[in-house]
């Protein structure tokens, strides 16, 4: 399963953007990152087909109810790849705890830590600590494995 959520910022001169995060809830590895002033449904699809081409997919999203995520867009996109969505009832973030929980780290470790003065500067940095999460975070659930060390193991096994 794979949990999709968004979370926003903006840059120095107080911009907003919207960043999509993604997260495999078994490996707990960042899949996906789009840091933009806006996100469309079209978008993420486009970015979901080259994240399945590169992995292969998974059974199901799970998201919240959000626009992008709720569209006719998505829904046709997951059909036609026979993917399954799982909803979760709008106001229980955690129900999709394994993202909401990557997101915090986001904004502890990444966010609150750096002040953007353009999107690209946004886009380099969000990007370049989601690589550093996957290669470097060590999970005690994953027997204190990085994200990409266990998908590897995972990998290894088949």
């Amino acid at each position: 399963m794979w949990a999709i959520d968004f979370q926003y910022d903006s840059t120095f001169e107080g911009r907003p953007f919207k960043i999509a995060s993604m997260t495999d809830e078994h490996t707990r590895e960042s899949l996906l990152n789009i840091v933009d002033r806006s996100i469309t449904a079209e978008k993420l699809e486009t970015e979901l087909e080259t994240v399945i081409a590169a992995r292969g997919k998974p059974v199901v999203l799970r998201c919240d109810n959000g626009p992008e995520l709720i569209s006719e867009t998505l829904r046709q996109f997951c059909a036609s790849k026979q993917l399954g969505i799982s909803y979760i009832p709008p106001g229980e973030p955690w129900q999709n705890g394994y993202v909401e929980s990557f997101n915090n780290r986001v904004r502890d470790e990444c966010l609150n830590l750096n002040q953007f003065h353009s999107l690209l500067e946004a886009r380099v940095v969000i990007g370049d600590w989601k690589t550093d999460y996957n290669q470097y975070h060590r999970h005690s659930s994953l027997g204190y494995l990085t994200p990409n060390e266990y998908a590897q193991q995972l990998a290894n096994q088949t």
